[in-house]
């Protein structure tokens, strides 16, 4: 495993040294690059993201990034804002900065639904905290991970439930907590913030 060749994607975002330590906890030394031919020659390739969706999906293509992660062939796992990036679009608002403020934010479009302003009515936004995921426990990405079992959230915008849909979370109503089509999977959680339960999720992945 240590000889494993992952790239996390250099996507501009804050999170990127502790997604780097996750994988040096299994004994993983990943490469973090916006270098075409090192994303092209991974093994494996994790999409993190933090922030906006503008601000991220920006960043995905002035780096030159977008046609490189619809191309990837290779097992790619998106974190939080880098699984929402996955999917078709965002309703997200943009930010004042922005001309066309309100417009839906065109994303990836690799995995089916959108990302939506959550509903959770009486309840607090953003989502931030440990929540129950559930499964049927078929998919090996959650091999040995329990439906019921705890990870830990921070968002206010999700993906909805959909075909794909691998994992739900329910705060206020149910969303997509895990997602997989093909070679692409996402978490909406974090998986380097929820304890044995992510690190278990990411030795998943590896050994997918």
């Amino acid at each position: 495993m240590n000889e494993q060749n992952l790239v996390i994607i250099d996507t501009g975002c804050a999170n990127l040294a502790s997604v780097r330590m996750a994988f040096e906890r299994l004994g993983v030394t990943p490469l973090v690059s916006r270098n075409a031919a090192d994303i092209e020659q991974a093994d494996k390739l994790i999409l993190p993201g933090v922030g906006t969706a503008v601000a991220a999906m920006r960043n995905l293509n002035e780096r030159g990034l977008v046609p490189l992660i619809r191309a990837a062939k290779q097992p790619l796992l998106g974190f939080c804002l880098g699984m929402q990036m996955l999917a078709e679009a965002s309703e997200e608002t943009m930010t004042s900065e922005d001309d066309n403020s309100g417009a839906l934010i065109e994303g990836l479009g690799i995995v089916p639904g959108k990302i939506r302003l959550m509903e959770v009515g009486n309840l607090r936004l953003p989502h931030m905290g440990w929540n129950q995921i559930v499964h049927d426990e078929t998919h090996p990405l959650l091999a040995g991970i329990p439906s019921g079992s705890y990870f830990y959230f921070v968002h206010s915008y999700a993906l909805e439930v959909t075909g794909a849909t691998l994992a739900t979370c329910d705060y206020g109503s149910p969303f997509t907590a895990i997602v997989g089509k093909d070679n692409f999977f996402g978490a909406q959680f974090h998986p380097e913030r929820s304890g044995s339960a992510g690190a278990r999720l990411l030795q998943n992945f590896l050994e997918l």
